[in-house]
Parts: structure tokens; C-alpha cells; sequence
């Protein structure tokens, strides 16, 4: 394999440059070992690579197809050789991130867009809908990082966290539902009378609030916070969802917001990360996340001074 890849190196720098002169100069190496190297090979396989007839080496069919073909080897063995590099420099193989279904993935993209214009040695693996098992995922081996992970971070040394902030939630139905008349604030008898929508199970940290409301209540369990949103829509049931997913439909109309009694509105969102097997892709990871303004724009920073109603 290596008087091939020799020999792919020389026909590229000899196209390129134009002569042996030229590409013996590039190459470091005399004109008459560039010579030597291709002939090797043009008995080796039966071919003919060049013709010598002329004043200057051309190109026959064959040696044009195995120039054109080689360039593809020899670009796909540098992105190869760099990419051993990045590894041994502590870059992951593969990095799995966990993405609680409460945040919105669609702010991830351009990361992912920026972290593989620069790291594309290290494979993506993306978790969605882990819902109340976030820190579980991280825990138990199933991701290297979380983003939005809701409830309190586990206290062993061997995971890092950082709140990114606080998700607002609001109660909200349909126009045509039957709680959209009653009086606020609505209480617990009043609302155990009416279908919930939850998602995952009723334990999802931003369904704990309608839990603790909601038990012996009649309910729709659903796998994600999009179908939760067109159930509450139609009409279907009620509950809790995060305001920025809820907001331009409750500027539309097609919802309205109700004040619940001693109801969360407010729940702290954290990014984490296993402190043991983090690499460079990991550390990139949450920095990126930490840093980035669309996302700190949709967890509120402090819940000083707000009420709960």
C-alpha cells in the first residue's frame, strides 16, 4: 500500500507543478527517485502511468483515472491522519448529548453547524425526549452531557452542572374550554374536574406542578411537549406548559393563560456534564451552550419578586 500512496503523492505534485524537476523540489527527493517510485509501480501492476515519449511526462488514461482517484484517497488518508491527531489530543470519538424534551433542540443547530466546521472528528449522538431522566442519562452512562435537565443535579463529584436558568411554565387551555370561563384563581377541586395533558409520566419536573394537582385526575399521557401543545390547543385537556412554547399562541387566541392556586410557575434548568470522561468536544459543548444568547433568552436569569399568584 505504500509504494501506491508514494506513488499518488508524486502524480498529484507532478500534475500541480508540471515536471520532475519541479516536483523533485516540492517533494524533497531527486528527479530520478520520483522516476524510479512511478516505473516500480507501472511494472508491478502492468501499467503504463506515463508516457515519456515527449520532451515532458504526460499523462495516459490510466494514469489520468488512478490521479483523479488517488486525489480522493489521498484526501480522505489526510482527514484520516488529522483526525488520530485530534483524538490523541483528547478530542472524542463520539460525544452523546442529552436534550430534555422542555428545551428547544432548534436553538442547537447552529452550534452543531459552528462545532463541525472545526471538530468534525468527533461524532454527534443526540438523546431527545429524555423528559424526567435527564440526570439519569447522565448518570448511568447513556450521555456525556445534558442540556435542560430539570430537578436538582445528583451530588456526586463525578458531575459537574450549571443552571442555565429558570423555565417559566403558565397553565393554559382552549378558548372553547370549559375552564377558560371559570374564575381565577382556579382551585385544585376546580381543575381535578378536567382531562390533563401530560407528558412522559406526571413525575417530568414541568409536570410537577400539575401533579401535585392533577392526582386521581383523568389525563392523556403523550410522548413530547409539541403533541401536548396541539391536545391543549383542540381543546382536549389542560395544563402546564413552558411559556415560550405557549406564548405566540396565547397571543393569537388560541390559548388562554389561567392563574392556578399556589401554583410553580418557575422551575431551574440546568446543562451537566460527567466530570470523568469529559473531553475537549464536551468542554466545547457547554461552553458553547453557556455562552449562547438565544438560549439564555428563553430561561429567566432570577425569580426574585415574581409571584406564583
Amino acid at each position: 500500500m505504500k509504494p501506491l500512496l508514494d506513488v499518488l503523492i508524486i502524480l498529484d505534485t507532478l500534475e500541480k507543478e508540471g515536471s520532475f524537476a519541479a516536483a523533485s523540489a516540492k517533494l524533497y527527493k531527486t528527479p530520478s527517485a520520483l522516476s524510479y517510485t512511478v516505473h516500480r509501480l507501472e511494472s508491478d501492476l502492468n501499467i503504463q502511468l506515463l508516457d515519456r515519449s515527449g520532451h515532458r511526462a504526460k499523462f495516459t488514461r490510466a494514469g489520468q483515472m488512478l490521479l483523479e482517484k488517488g486525489r480522493e484517497v489521498l484526501h480522505r488518508v489526510h482527514e484520516l491522519e488529522k483526525q488520530a491527531i485530534k483524538l490523541h489530543a483528547g478530542w472524542e470519538n463520539e460525544l452523546v448529548i442529552g436534550v430534555d424534551d422542555t428545551f428547544p433542540f432548534s436553538l442547537l443547530a447552529p452550534l452543531i453547524e459552528s462545532f463541525y466546521q472545526h471538530h468534525s472528528v468527533t461524532r454527534l449522538k443526540f438523546i431527545n425526549g429524555v423528559l424526567g431522566s435527564s440526570w439519569e442519562a447522565l448518570t448511568q452512562g447513556r450521555a456525556d452531557i445534558i442540556i435542560g435537565a430539570m430537578r436538582e443535579p445528583p451530588s456526586s463529584s463525578d458531575f459537574g452542572f450549571a443552571r442555565l436558568g429558570y423555565l417559566e411554565l403558565v397553565f393554559a387551555v382552549a378558548p372553547h374550554h370549559s375552564l377558560a370561563q371559570e374564575q381565577e384563581p382556579l382551585s385544585r377541586r376546580t381543575v381535578k374536574r378536567f382531562r390533563a395533558i401530560v407528558v412522559g409520566d406526571s413525575a417530568h419536573p414541568a409536570c410537577s406542578t400539575a401533579s401535585q394537582l392533577l392526582d386521581d385526575q383523568e389525563a392523556i399521557t403523550v410522548f413530547d411537549f409539541k403533541t401536548k401543545l396541539e391536545l391543549q390547543i383542540s381543546g382536549l385537556g389542560c395544563g402546564y406548559l413552558p411559556r415560550y412554547l405557549a406564548q405566540r399562541f396565547l397571543e393569537s387566541g388560541a390559548l388562554i393563560e389561567k392563574n392556578v392556586e399556589a401554583q410553580i410557575l418557575f422551575e431551574p434548568v440546568w446543562i451537566g456534564w460527567n466530570e470523568q470522561t469529559s473531553g475537549l468536544a464536551n468542554v466545547w459543548w457547554r461552553d458553547a451552550v453557556l455562552a449562547n444568547s438565544a438560549i439564555a433568552a428563553v430561561y429567566t436569569k432570577s425569580v426574585a419578586g415574581k409571584s406564583s399568584g
